[in-house]
């Protein structure tokens, strides 16, 4: 299952997410701020797949921290940062610590929901790629190469 956190301080926001992915067939959790989207990570026996996280909630940097957090936990745990307040820096700070990707809720003309469907696909293929990489590192690293 692909398992997906959504972290939000707007509720409508956060459930028209969670309908639009588990129609794709994504497991979803939901967090209502900051410090829930935290509990959530750590709590976690599996990690989430992809982590999708508002930029301002509690603070500015908010999204920031959910970020490092989730990379803490998985370091292939992708994360899209979302956003209302979009701006070149937060951005780039985004991206340069890791973000997978960086998508603002008010592009006109965009349907968002579709563009995050699609970079959730993205992010997901990224994920798998990484993790095969992985395994095959490993295997060689062991001298069989033949698994």
């Amino acid at each position: 299952m692909r398992r997906v956190l959504v972290v939000d301080d707007e509720e409508a926001v956060r459930s028209a997410v969670k309908r639009r992915l588990e129609r794709e067939g994504y497991e979803v959790d939901l967090a209502g701020s900051q410090a829930e989207g935290l509990e959530l990570l750590k709590a976690g026996k599996t990690p989430y797949d992809v982590v999708v996280t508002d930029m301002v909630m509690e603070s500015p940097t908010s999204g920031l921290e959910l970020l490092q957090a989730a990379l803490s936990t998985d370091v292939f745990t992708e994360v899209i940062v979302l956003t209302a307040y979009g701006n070149v820096t937060n951005a780039v700070e985004s991206m340069k610590r890791g973000a997978f990707d960086y998508v603002e809720k008010n592009i006109p003309g965009i349907d968002v929901f579709e563009l995050l469907a699609l970079k959730l696909d993205q992010a997901m293929e990224r994920r798998r790629t990484s993790l095969a990489t992985l395994r095959k590192m490993e295997v060689y690293s062991q001298g069989n190469p033949s698994q």
